[in-house]
């Protein structure tokens, strides 16, 4: 009898939900002690699942110990509760890659894939920790090591990543670039802040129609980052877009970013009912000269901040500003920001509360802050920006109180800042 291939639904447009009555691939010969590497084991019941036409490969409770495993169209890694896959310690198991030579192999993988799924309770955990040694005690100025990701997905199509908890990363904790349908809901994400040097939580890259619903994030770098690729890098101009982020909680890091690496641009994001509590930064969006692309149609609403540096930063300075403002030629890659809209936001004890920074030739067009009540040390920052302001309070605790609403007040406001509004 035949067995039936996996049967996938998107969810809300924007990413595959796994049946339940659906073949099952045990991980036969595979001795889930924590030292015995089980990665020729685990490979084989991913294999087998997909010449069969799709299934899940289900770990029971025990610790499996891995090297890189290749997951395949219609197949589903399930941890069940108890259930561990942890990462080999040793570095000659995470070849570099001959398509992406800054990194390497990452423990779970996937390219040119369709309907792929990590799901359960169970947890999946990168030892990272010999990685982030090599990184922070490297030579000042020497060239970075190659590390690999925990879940690193190319060229793939409905993506499911549900449930699990995702610790330790060697690197970015979940990568997907050029792909199409990524949904991570119900997930952990933790890695232990500055000692884990960018441990990104979830990056997607120039991949779309994206949902990160009821996830929580304590890491070392940006919770989030939706970028569309670096222009020295040669990376192909593909945007971002049409991205869901909700009801999430994100702790240590540098918070919700958007860039900086934006070459193809980044439309259409929303994200509500985010809780920020004690990162470094809080909404940001990034880019610079030679860096950008059209970034912008996006919509922050009910968010609430504790204990963040900056809170709202937008900057197209962010390889640094130096006080530069003559204007120069606009090209395909000076950053465009536009139409962002932020309402219903209540930010407390952050050290700045508002850093807009826009080129004097592109500067920020049709930012929205509409019922935002902040409380900084430094009030506000803006340079050549159009400012929209509908019921805000700002409040400083410092030194830079924000005492008027035109340009160069002696209140942090630059040139070619326009503020209307109540």
């Amino acid at each position: 009898m035949k067995v039936a291939a996996v049967v996938l639904m998107m969810c809300s447009s924007v990413g595959p939900a796994f049946a339940r009555t659906i073949p099952i691939c045990g991980a036969k010969g595979a001795i889930p002690d924590g030292k015995t590497k089980d990665t020729v084991a685990l490979q084989a019941a991913i294999d087998k699942c997909s010449a069969q036409g799709g299934g899940e490969v289900e770990l029971k409770p025990g610790t499996y110990l891995s090297g890189p495993l290749d997951l395949k169209s219609h197949v589903a890694l399930r941890l069940y509760k108890g259930a561990t896959l942890l990462g080999s310690p040793d570095v000659e198991d995470y070849p570099i890659r001959t398509d992406a030579p800054w990194r390497r192999v990452s423990l779970i993988h996937a390219d040119k894939a369709e309907d792929i799924g990590i799901l359960g309770e169970g947890t999946i955990d990168g030892q990272g920790q010999a990685w982030w040694t090599r990184q922070l005690t490297r030579v000042k100025g020497s060239p970075e090591q190659p590390r690999p990701m925990l879940i690193d997905i190319t060229n793939s199509k409905k993506i499911l990543i549900e449930g699990v908890t995702i610790t330790q990363s060697p690197q970015y904790n979940i990568l997907v670039v050029n792909s199409d349908g990524l949904t991570v809901r119900n997930a952990r994400i933790i890695n232990p802040g500055v000692k884990a040097p960018n441990t990104d939580g979830i990056d997607p890259v120039s991949t779309s129609h994206v949902l990160i619903d009821h996830v929580f994030i304590d890491t070392g770098d940006d919770n989030v980052a939706i970028k569309s690729g670096l222009v020295e890098r040669g990376d192909p101009n593909i945007p971002s877009t049409d991205i869901t982020i909700r009801d999430c909680t994100f702790l240590h890091g540098h918070g919700l970013s958007i860039g900086s690496e934006t070459a193809g641009g980044v439309r259409n994001v929303t994200v509500e009912r985010v809780k920020f509590d004690g990162t470094t930064q809080g909404i940001r969006i990034k880019s610079a000269r030679g860096r950008g692309n059209d970034i912008g149609n996006f919509i922050y609403r009910d968010i609430t901040m504790d204990n963040v540096g900056t809170a709202i930063q937008i900057t197209e300075y962010y390889t640094g500003f130096k006080g530069d403002e003559v204007a120069i030629p606009v090209t395909e890659h000076t950053p465009k920001f536009h139409d962002i809209t932020i309402e219903n936001v209540t930010i407390a004890n952050a050290k700045v509360g508002l850093l807009a920074m826009g080129l004097p030739e592109s500067p920020i067009k049709n930012l929205k802050l509409k019922n935002v009540k902040i409380t900084a040390e430094r009030g506000q920052i803006a340079r050549y920006a159009e400012i929209a302001e509908d019921h805000v309070s700002i409040t400083s605790t410092g030194n830079q109180a924000i005492t008027g609403k035109k340009a160069e007040d002696g209140a942090g406001n630059g040139p070619g800042v326009i503020i209307t509004g109540k």
